[in-house]
């Protein structure tokens, strides 16, 4: 007889912890998916990574290829073959030194590195489209050592530069080594 009250209240425990741990995740998938007034949903950027799940587009391959940047999305788009090829995270500019409007064009100017002494920044894999190396697209900001400044790269996707394009390291370099000279860049 005692084997069996053992036995029930194991089954009965065990039954009970089921349905706390059911609830508990019922509770936290109903808090994730259905965030208050007083809650901001924040989605992280990876600022090393490619932005999609997906390989980047073949250039040559695209008909009429041009980026559009949205500063009020925070979104690169690259466009070829009358629609979207592929969807990067960036920051653009601070309120104070906002990002220019309007419609340029990929200039010759492009490298490997650089480091502004006078800003304490510098970046990796840079490409001009606006007044011959001021406004570039290039990668989360670098230290005068090369090193990436991580608390500035946690910022890729909310405005955070000081006028440039900030893109992940690996859509940086993807932009440096694939657009070419002349390509139309709209800014909006």
């Amino acid at each position: 007889m005692k084997f069996k009250n053992v036995f029930a209240f194991i089954i009965v425990s065990v039954f009970i912890v089921m349905a706390l741990a059911a609830a508990q995740h019922s509770f936290a998938v109903r808090k994730a998916t259905t965030p208050s007034d007083s809650q901001t949903t924040i989605q992280s950027v990876y600022w090393k990574a490619p932005s999609e799940n997906k390989a980047y587009p073949e250039w040559s391959k695209m008909s009429k290829p041009w980026i559009y940047v949205s500063v009020k999305q925070q979104k690169v788009f690259i466009h070829g073959n009358g629609k979207v090829q592929y969807i990067m995270n960036c920051s653009t500019g601070i309120p104070s030194s906002p990002t220019p409007r309007g419609t340029f064009h990929i200039q010759k100017e492009r490298g490997y590195s650089f480091y502004n002494k006078r800003s304490h920044e510098g970046a990796h894999y840079w490409v001009s489209w606006l007044d011959h190396g001021v406004y570039l697209f290039h990668s989360v900001p670098t230290n005068a050592h090369g090193q990436y400044v991580v608390s500035e790269a946690e910022k890729l996707g909310t405005p955070a530069s000081h006028g440039c394009v900030r893109l992940s390291i690996a859509d940086a370099k993807w932009m440096y080594q694939t657009v070419p000279f002349g390509t139309k860049v709209v800014v909006h």
